[in-house]
């Protein structure tokens, strides 16, 4: 599965979890890490755990093994490592505090929701 396909599977489920203020940042050339970070918010504890336990199911339904997620107990800051992708799913306070867009700020924002559109 390519890294375009896992990022589009990811983008969607965060999305039917209602995920608020979905940002995706192309890292190629900014950073070793991924190809792809993928920000996104929800506004309570629970809702973080639903986003993303939809986006590893999604994931994992397309044949993706996840390497790693952590934060998912404390619902602050829920990291999903899919290689090539990873989901950064926040709590609104913590997103805001962290501020990643800002810190990999030379790193393009992505349109995703441009190529998922019919």
């Amino acid at each position: 599965m390519d890294a375009k396909s896992i990022l589009k599977a990811a983008f969607m489920a965060a999305d039917n979890k209602k995920a608020e203020d979905i940002v995706v940042l192309n890292m190629q050339g900014v950073s070793l890490i991924a190809d792809y970070f993928l920000i996104c918010h929800g506004s309570s504890e629970k809702q973080v755990q639903a986003i993303a336990r939809e986006v590893v199911r999604s994931v994992e339904e397309k044949g993706l093994d996840i390497k790693r997620i952590e934060g998912m107990d404390e619902a602050r800051w829920v990291l999903i490592d899919m290689g090539d992708v990873i989901a950064h799913v926040f709590h609104r306070d913590e997103r805001n505090y962290y501020n990643l867009e800002r810190l990999w700020g030379d790193a393009p924002l992505e349109n995703i929701q441009k190529e998922i559109s019919p």
